[in-house]
């Protein structure tokens, strides 16, 4: 294994062509995976801009905005790291609404947001539809281990230390959560690209 250091513009740079590289014709569905303090909304809108410059269209989605109600999330307490890592994510929305219109020969009709969270109530979203060379960018965290359809994805990885010192004293009780997911799903192997995100600003990607 190798860690090569890049610049956060080279890095978006790379994945921009990466993901516009792949075949035409068919849809890209790329997660971009990491633990909040990693910011993987943050990676996902830089590449945006530059995925529309090299001739792809777009679709933003956060899996944040597809949270199950807080009815069925906070059911067991508002703390619990189990519950936060398998419960929290609507996955079956998530697949129905997002990632299966992508498949070659559905509908490309995406909704974009479900769920707000913090208001507790459903979104009043409009479908967007993506073009069959079209590319959908999810962030979030926990994505991979779910048997989510990606054609590409990204791990955003944080060592212990820096991942402990980037979250929030309010959401440190999701730490077993995040050390379950590096030791049951082992992102930095399943992932297509992993990097190196303790230093936001000297990010390095994982090789070989």
């Amino acid at each position: 294994m190798r860690v090569r250091p890049i610049s956060p513009e080279a890095l978006v740079e790379e994945l921009a062509e990466l993901i516009a590289a792949w075949p035409g014709g068919s849809r890209v569905r790329v997660a971009v995976d990491g633990a909040p303090s990693a910011r993987p909304e943050l990676l996902a809108d830089a590449l945006v801009e530059p995925l529309r410059v090299l001739g792809r269209a777009v679709v933003r989605v956060s899996a944040a905005d597809f949270l199950r109600p807080a009815s069925l999330r906070l059911e067991f307490g508002r703390t619990d790291p189990d519950v936060f890592y398998d419960e929290w994510l609507d996955v079956g929305a998530l697949r129905r609404e997002v990632l299966e219109p992508l498949d070659p020969g559905q509908s490309g009709k995406v909704l974009p947001k479900l769920w707000d969270s913090r208001a507790d109530r459903a979104y009043r979203s409009s479908y967007q539809t993506l073009p069959e060379d079209g590319v959908l960018l999810l962030d979030g965290t926990l994505l991979l281990g779910r048997w989510l359809p990606f054609e590409l994805s990204v791990h955003l990885w944080l060592s212990h230390g820096a991942l402990a010192r980037g979250t929030a004293q309010d959401e440190r009780w999701r730490l077993p959560a995040y050390e379950r997911y590096e030791r049951e799903v082992e992102p930095q192997r399943v992932a297509d690209v992993v990097v190196r995100a303790d230093h936001p600003d000297r990010p390095a990607l994982v090789t070989g």
